[in-house]
């Protein structure tokens, strides 16, 4: 899907749940939506620096918070990063397949293969908490 496309259905998406994409929100949006594969915050606060001068870094992590809690983006902790969510509209554990050689970045939904671990812990009265999950590999392009 392309960014504006991408935009466009992500202003939507937060209209319903009764929230606003505001004009910064959208601009961070952006910005991570510029980038392939994982993006960390700084990246993001950086390229929001180059075009608007000093910005303060809460006022990017409160951004991306945001888009977290909107299901726009995916906080993966493993990665120390953030991954633009490609179907936002579910809500889903994530799986991430990261080519460890071009730093592609492929999105599975986890929940059907995380919910025979969730059973299994749940017999050890263990609860998972949500996870985003990472697996690390090569990319089909890069066998190629």
């Amino acid at each position: 899907m392309d960014a504006v496309s991408y935009l466009s259905q992500a202003e939507r998406h937060c209209a319903q749940r009764g929230c606003r994409l505001t004009e910064l929100r959208r601009r961070v949006l952006e910005l991570v939506l510029r980038h392939d594969g994982v993006v960390k915050a700084y990246q993001v606060l950086a390229d929001l620096q180059r075009e608007r001068g000093p910005a303060a870094p809460p006022t990017v992590y409160r951004a991306l918070d945001f888009l977290v809690e909107q299901g726009l983006l995916h906080r993966v902790e493993a990665l120390n990063g953030f991954i633009v969510c490609e179907h936002f509209e579910c809500h889903h554990d994530g799986l991430f397949l990261v080519c460890q050689d071009c730093g592609r970045v492929l999105e599975l939904d986890a929940a059907q293969g995380l919910s025979s671990l969730c059973a299994a812990t749940a017999q050890l009265g263990f609860t998972i908490a949500p996870q985003n999950l990472v697996l690390t590999g090569t990319c089909k392009a890069c066998l190629a």
